[in-house]
């Protein structure tokens, strides 16, 4: 066997050895790709080893063009996975380099396969035989394709793009790396390019040598990969030994931490020793050389909390949690003081508890703090109750008996469900679902009605202050609850006192309207007093053609309804009524076309056209619909009277509805008469302020109010050119949705 198949196989085996055992190692290791491509890297260059044994055996022109046409694959394979290896590697590399790198390549590979016999040769015409170091040895002879330039920038773009990164790598301060894997990198990679090119050339009459020098950047690569693993390793072995060491203290540091370094102490179980701080014998008033064993620590406890101390000592030996009791001691000097215990129970290998540790801490000033709190809470003027994050009752006071009916002890540990009304409990379920998720004080009832509910089942507004507190067992919720029920009461009185001016302007507006009134009765009422006197000449005569009859006693009924109409409309205006509770749903341009039926003669009288400009398909409004034509009388009357200097062409009303916001629906009014003061603008909705001569000022104060009721607002604009605009806006009706509290 020829020296020269010895060694190129020894070099492919080589690479193949190293691909194998980091093919391995990324099996173990998923997340590190590096390993996989270093791999690949390594495969394709053992590939080139056995294309280059093979190009030198060669034995023809056309089994030459053949390998060479296929040796441009695990090229290919080889450079992608270095530029991918640097840029997992040396975390550097420009990108756009390395996109033109593998980008070129891969057009090279391409036009490998298209041009015959490959991309390096436009033809081979034949092959010379060299005396090459003792053995013979096949060089090409043929004509260069000029595409092969694509291949060389190629690779030359990869040196530029390894320099470019080692520098980058070298400046960081990952100089290791960059010597060895970089330098490395540049160095093979520049004298494998440059054999290459010489050959291709015709330059040198050598074989293709690019092998050796690949061998060269898989063996550096390989040596820092396994560098970096053997550093990995050492590593892994110093956290294992700090860790060791750091497992005996653990609990201490912890507790310590907790406990900001006050009243360490640790109990030996079997033994029945306590080991204790200096810090936390003089806590529990024992002397620095006093031998400690659960029976002395025991005899300093309150006698009244012997028994919660026993039961949290037994739930730790049972759970193995930490526990964390308070309680009172009493020191030698009679003082007593409170203490909060924390401990954590540590199980030997039987699982029987071995030792415990803890703290000890003074909560003597917190606990005085807290009951200060409770004298300061029974002595507040309002009802409070403080809940837990269950929703519990966890404190009230006084007043809070007194509003609700129920004793403390009935209060405390129950749910704060039982004081809402039952058909409220679930949506003001706020103190789990809403409160706890965004803790900030927050006002409930303002501007509406909440209800509580009393013991004996009766109901009674309030109005409700809610407050977090940040305290060591968590978060709780302080609620301030004031009875509103006199407020409610004097609601009430103002509101009928609103109605009863509401009611004074309609009947104001009743004298404005009685001549146009006066006028649609009359029509009515005419035609009743024809038909009824031509029916009666009809039966005088002997020959009645009764289908005469029977029509003209159709029109006296017809007549008859509308004035009945006129005085049902008239009626229900402007009788006495107070605000609804329950509203109507109202389709708002009803609301118009009615106001305009029964202003018609007065309009015409007055010489104002109206222009009704109402948007189709409007959502519904909720509220009176006689209080709403009120609103809009009155604002078509004030109109009118505003036009009243106006020439007949000038005498133009506007009423316009549409949607706003998808959330509201606006209706305006709009005349050519002259325009508000700007420094009357913000006036005219006062009561009893008018710009008339014989106004009572009380109609626009009416009109808001009536709108403020509906949840709606009323303002007023001046035109661009002349006149003004009334506007008022209501709410549209949605589908009802979960109250948020």
């Amino acid at each position: 066997m020829s020296w020269i198949t010895v060694v190129w196989s020894m070099n492919a085996a080589a690479c193949l050895t190293l691909a194998g055992i980091y093919l391995l190692v990324w099996c173990k290791q998923r997340v590190s790709w590096v390993y996989l491509v270093f791999s690949c890297s390594a495969m394709a260059a053992a590939a080139i080893a056995m294309i280059e044994l093979a190009l030198m055996r060669a034995d023809g022109t056309v089994e030459y063009g053949v390998i060479m046409r296929w040796a441009q694959l695990p090229v290919w394979v080889l450079i992608v996975s270095l530029v991918v290896f640097v840029r997992l590697y040396l975390h550097t590399g420009r990108p756009w380099l390395a996109w033109s790198v593998c980008g070129l390549r891969t057009l090279a590979l391409i036009l490998n396969f298209v041009f015959t016999p490959n991309l390096s040769y436009r033809s081979i015409t034949s092959l010379r035989h060299l005396s090459w170091w003792g053995e013979t040895v096949s060089v090409p002879v043929g004509v260069v394709n000029p595409w092969t330039l694509v291949s060389h920038l190629s690779l030359v773009l990869l040196v530029i793009f390894f320099v470019d990164a080692t520098i980058t790598a070298w400046r960081r301060g990952d100089r290791q790396r960059a010597l060895v894997a970089g330098g490395s990198l540049i160095f093979f990679t520049a004298v494998a390019v440059g054999q290459i090119v010489l050959v291709v050339w015709g330059f040198v009459e050598t074989p293709f040598l690019a092998c050796f020098p690949y061998l060269g950047i898989v063996a550096a690569t390989a040596y820092e990969l396994s560098s970096d693993m053997l550093r990995a390793a050492q590593l892994t072995h110093k956290l294992q030994m700090s860790e060791a060491a750091l497992h005996d203290t653990e609990g201490h540091m912890e507790l310590a931490a907790n406990a900001a370094g006050i009243g360490m102490w640790t109990w030996d179980i079997a033994r029945d020793e306590i080991w204790m701080t200096k810090q936390g014998r003089a806590l529990l008033g024992f002397s620095e050389s006093e031998k400690l064993d659960t029976e002395r620590v025991r005899s300093v406890v309150h006698p009244d909390d012997h028994e919660l101390v026993r039961q949290t000592v037994e739930r730790s030996f049972k759970s193995g949690a930490e526990s964390e009791a308070e309680y009172r001691i009493v020191l030698p000097d009679g003082q007593i003081r409170w203490v909060t215990r924390r401990g954590r129970v540590q199980f030997d290998r039987d699982g029987k508890p071995a030792r415990m540790r803890g703290v000890w801490f003074d909560i003597t000033e917190r606990r005085s703090s807290e009951e200060h709190f409770r004298r300061v809470v029974e002595a507040a003027p309002n009802a409070i109750i403080m809940l837990d994050n269950e929703g519990r009752i966890t404190l009230v006071n006084v007043q809070a008996e007194e509003i609700f009916g129920y004793t403390r002890e009935e209060l405390i540990g129950h749910p704060i469900k039982m004081l809402v009304p039952e058909r409220l409990r679930f949506p003001q379920d706020w103190y789990r679902h809403g409160y706890f998720a965004d803790s900030r004080a927050r006002l409930l009832g303002a501007g509406r009605e909440l209800l509580g509910q009393r013991k004996d089942g009766s109901k009674v507004p309030v109005e409700i202050g809610l407050n977090p507190i940040h305290t060591s067992k968590g978060l709780f919720l302080l609620a301030s609850i004031v009875d509103i029920s006199e407020r409610k009461l004097a609601e009430l009185e103002m509101a009928r006192q609103r109605n009863a001016l509401a009611h004074l302007s309609r009947v104001t507006m009743l004298g404005e309207l009685s001549g146009s009134l006066a006028h649609e009765l009359n029509q009515p009422l005419t035609a009743i007093l024809s038909n009824a006197q031509a029916a009666q000449r009809f039966l005088a005569n002997d020959d009645v053609d009764l289908n005469e009859l029977r029509e003209i006693l159709n029109d006296i009924v017809a007549e008859d309804r509308r004035a009945g109409e006129i005085i049902r409309r008239l009626h229900v205006l402007f009788k006495k009524k107070e605000m609804p509770k329950h509203s109507d749903d109202i389709d708002i341009n009803e609301v118009v076309q009615d106001v305009l039926k029964l202003m018609r003669t007065d309009l015409m009288n007055q010489n104002v056209t109206v222009n009704a400009e109402l948007a189709q398909n409007l959502p519904a409004v909720t509220g009176d619909r006689i209080q709403l034509q009120q609103v809009l009388l009155n604002l078509v009357l004030n109109a009118c009277e505003a036009m009243t200097d106006c020439d007949t062409l000038e005498c133009q009303l506007l009423i316009a509805s549409k949607l706003e916001n998808g959330s509201a629906v606006r209706v305006s009014v709009t005349d050519r008469g002259g325009s508000i003061p700007e420094e009357k603008m913000e006036h005219v909705f006062e009561p009893f302020f008018t710009t008339k001569a014989t106004g009572m000022g009380l109609g626009l104060s009416v009109c808001q109010t009536i709108i403020k009721a509906h949840r709606g607002k009323l303002w007023a604009t001046n035109n661009a050119d002349r006149g003004a605009t009334f506007h008022f806006s209501l709410p549209v009706i949605f589908a009802p949705e979960t109250p948020n509290y």
